[in-house]
């Protein structure tokens, strides 16, 4: 058995919707919850919750508009309750956070909606529990935080924990494992495996569309960001071995170079660089940013002028920054700045080296200009809240 138990991702406010969404579930639960046996003529009937709540349940044999969203406040044992809020609590708490308070309570009640649609299309079994919501729930943190990685209790023949990636947990175990395979082994258990699936497939579709549209802000370590940089990366990866060509070094690979009116202390130079770019690239293929940022401060030792391409100039600055090494990640990310202007975000890197100035080199003249860049282009309230409170601080200095 395996049982999350926490995530890497701390919430930077208490997501109170998330909360209040647990305790309404559990006061319901509480005033609904009574398991007991109908007659009705020679037809035995057990039902889980008070007879005055079952036109809540969400019956396609009755069906009513309410019932799209009343469903997901029932629960038809002890151990469903805990199990779903248990859930919600684990994943709803970040998602809260990302969402607001208002907009996450829309995007659980719409997930309820989208899971109870999609059980009535696929089964005429009256169904209740909040399960397909938070599985909506389970697939924005997906899309959100799918580098995160959450540490799980289990029990086999002795108890631990192991630490194992988000992305993986939810997409193996929760969805394909327990939706897909299970199903088709056979399970008696009375399961509404169609409004888990629909769920998760709401909350991963509505995220990326609010994401891709800008309507949620969207940093460096979402899904869309990531497929981003995979395609970058694969585009640039088909670009140099289909053409021979590292764009930055102006260097051609597998052509004869010594026919180039370069000194031979210049050719030497010139494959040193080389070989350092394809070994950066190869680095930041496999996620090895701790040796690409080595390989990278070899290379501007040789020629300081040299530039990566977009995403792998970015990369190596901001880990550059997250190690300390402030005057290093200041310089690559001037370098960034200035060589692609027109990046989506570039007045979160405005932002990042106003704060750098400030805190760590001392230099409020760079800060003041690269904090008051940042905010004509900010739209996160965090992050327009932080850049003015460095901007007065630089200012009453």
């Amino acid at each position: 058995m395996f049982i999350p138990i926490r995530t890497s991702v701390i919430p930077k406010q208490t997501p109170y919707a998330n909360y209040g969404l647990i305790v309404l579930n559990v006061i319901i639960f509480v005033l609904t919850y009574h398991p007991h046996v109908v007659f009705a003529g020679f037809t035995r009937e057990t039902r889980v919750i008070q007879d005055w709540a079952q036109i809540f349940v969400l019956n396609s044999q009755n069906l009513q508009v309410w019932q799209f969203i009343s469903y997901a406040f029932l629960h038809a044992s002890k151990m469903h309750i805990f199990g779903n809020m248990y859930f919600l609590y684990i994943f709803g708490n970040n998602v809260n956070d990302r969402l607001g308070n208002v907009g996450y309570i829309c995007f659980y009640l719409a997930g309820a909606i989208a899971s109870g649609v999609g059980h009535t299309l696929f089964s005429n079994n009256p169904v209740l529990g909040a399960s397909g919501a938070i599985a909506a729930v389970t697939g924005a943190y997906l899309v959100l935080y799918p580098k995160s990685i959450m540490t799980i209790l289990y029990f086999f023949f002795f108890v631990g924990t192991i630490e194992v990636p988000v992305i993986w947990l939810i997409l193996l175990k929760m969805i394909i494992l327990d939706n897909i395979i299970t199903p088709t082994l056979g399970s008696n258990m009375p399961i509404a495996y169609d409004a888990h699936l629909t769920g998760y497939g709401f909350g991963i579709v509505s995220i990326m569309l609010l994401l891709w549209t800008r309507l949620l802000y969207n940093d460096h370590s979402t899904m869309l960001s990531m497929i981003t940089q995979w395609r970058r990366k694969s585009n640039f990866k088909q670009e140099l071995n289909k053409n021979g060509y590292d764009p930055f070094s102006g260097f051609r690979i597998g052509v004869d170079n010594s026919k180039e009116d370069i000194s031979p202390k210049e050719k030497e130079k010139q494959e040193k660089i080389l070989k350092l770019r394809l070994e950066i690239t190869k680095q930041l293929n496999i996620s090895d940013l701790s040796g690409a940022t080595h390989s990278y401060l070899k290379l501007i030792a040789i020629d300081d002028a040299q530039v990566l391409a977009k995403q792998h100039q970015l990369d190596i600055a901001n880990h550059l920054m997250s190690i300390g090494s402030w005057d290093k990640s200041a310089k690559a990310y001037e370098k960034f700045k200035l060589h692609y202007p027109k990046y989506e975000h570039i007045e979160q890197v405005k932002l990042m080296l106003g704060i750098i100035y400030t805190r760590y080199l001392g230099k409020a003249d760079l800060a003041i200009k690269n904090l008051q860049d940042a905010l004509d282009g900010l739209t996160d309230p965090d992050q327009i809240k932080m850049c003015r409170e460095e901007l007065e601080k630089n200012t009453l200095s």
